[in-house]
């Protein structure tokens, strides 16, 4: 494997070597296989830059690899383009694992910044879980360069660095402190308004009871997505009878097979009219936090879980909340319990650097320093 990786990398670096003889242009490249459309951080800093820099010209190519056969055979030929944006662009923007950024080699010129595409993390990642069942092996990781090449890491706030950089393997002093520009979405009370009143309008039930947002991580093997169902059908039981006074939102993963509710709307939208959020082990819980929604911890599969994927952080201690099994005694504490928002605000301090006046601006800030 690591011969025919070699022999592949060999050839991308000899077409690319006559690209960059092509002239640098004053673009800025944005790159994504999370989705086939931009996310919002994405969406927001590129119109950033495009009104703070109007000679310049951004570029964003979010493209997913598709199933089967075909869409990989689809994604190499999106590669291509890439490959032509990366030898004439002066940035690039990340928010997730791009092969070619970390397997090709680049002008020295170019300064790629990674902006992963969450908030905030707990679950090991990258080179912190390489050769274990969860995570990449060793053999095709090291060949393939995975996470080279970056200048620089955006982090949310000083409690996570360490984790970034473990998990991309790079030293501290390249993890900048740098919110994603979401955390600034969540804090436009008019934008988060116009949201809610777009959730409203398609689903007018949701304005009469306090809603409570369910957002559960992905669960990948068998095992796991029964033992979701069953947790998922007892958590609907112990709701009804708090359905006179709630509406309980479910938000499955996007990669699970489960039905969600709002469909039309992302989890992130939904937070907007979400009154309280119930998850175990997303990262969406950093963003309910920045929003100070009472946040709750449905992790019925604690000891299963974390034995196939390690955490940073000491989880029991560290989330803004108790850790509950039975959905009744979860229940329970939502309806009559006062929450600990002092204990939501220490949480939130020591992970997302979110008071800022103008996060957009202080990323596109620190891009164009960094060019100059």
């Amino acid at each position: 494997m690591k011969t025919i990786i070699n022999i592949i990398k060999a050839v991308l670096n000899a077409l690319y070597a006559v690209l960059k003889l092509l002239p640098v242009q004053k673009k800025i490249l944005f790159l994504s296989r999370q989705s086939n459309s931009p996310s919002i951080d994405i969406a927001l800093l590129s119109e950033r830059i495009a009104a703070e820099h109007p000679d310049y010209q951004t570029v964003i190519l979010c493209r997913k690899i598709g199933p089967g056969l075909m869409g990989k055979i689809s994604y190499c030929f999106h590669m291509l383009r890439q490959m032509y944006h990366l030898a004439t662009s002066q940035a690039v923007i990340l928010d997730s694992y791009a092969i070619l950024v970390s397997l090709l080699k680049h002008r020295r010129s170019l300064l790629v910044i990674q902006m992963w595409h969450s908030v905030g993390t707990m679950k090991k990642f990258g080179y912190s879980i390489l050769d274990q069942p969860e995570g990449s092996s060793s053999s095709i990781a090291i060949p393939m360069n995975m996470h080279k090449n970056y200048d620089y890491i955006l982090c949310a706030g000083e409690g996570y660095r360490s984790h970034l950089a473990e998990g991309f393997n790079y030293p501290k002093d390249k993890v900048v402190i740098l919110p994603l520009p979401r955390v600034a979405a969540l804090q436009n009370k008019e934008f988060m308004a116009s949201k809610r009143n777009e959730i409203y309008a398609a689903y007018p039930e949701l304005r009469c009871k306090k809603n409570i947002l369910y957002v559960p991580t992905f669960r990948k093997n068998e095992s796991e997505k029964e033992s979701f169902n069953e947790a998922l059908a007892s958590l609907k039981s112990a709701f009804e009878p708090f359905s006179s006074k709630y509406n309980l939102i479910i938000k499955a993963h996007p990669l699970s097979d489960i039905e969600s509710d709002c469909k039309e709307f992302t989890s992130f939208d939904m937070l907007a009219a979400a009154d309280y959020v119930i998850s175990d082990y997303s990262c969406i819980i950093y963003e309910a936090a920045i929003l100070h929604l009472p946040l709750y911890f449905y992790t019925y599969d604690y000891e299963t879980y974390t034995e196939t994927r390690d955490i940073y952080m000491d989880y029991p201690r560290e989330i803004p909340s108790s850790m509950y099994s039975d959905p009744t005694a979860l229940m329970k504490c939502i309806d009559t319990e006062v929450y600990d928002m002092e204990r939501l605000e220490r949480f939130l301090s020591k992970y997302v650097s979110y008071e800022r006046p103008d996060i957009i601006g202080d990323i596109a800030a620190f891009i164009w320093t960094e060019l100059k």
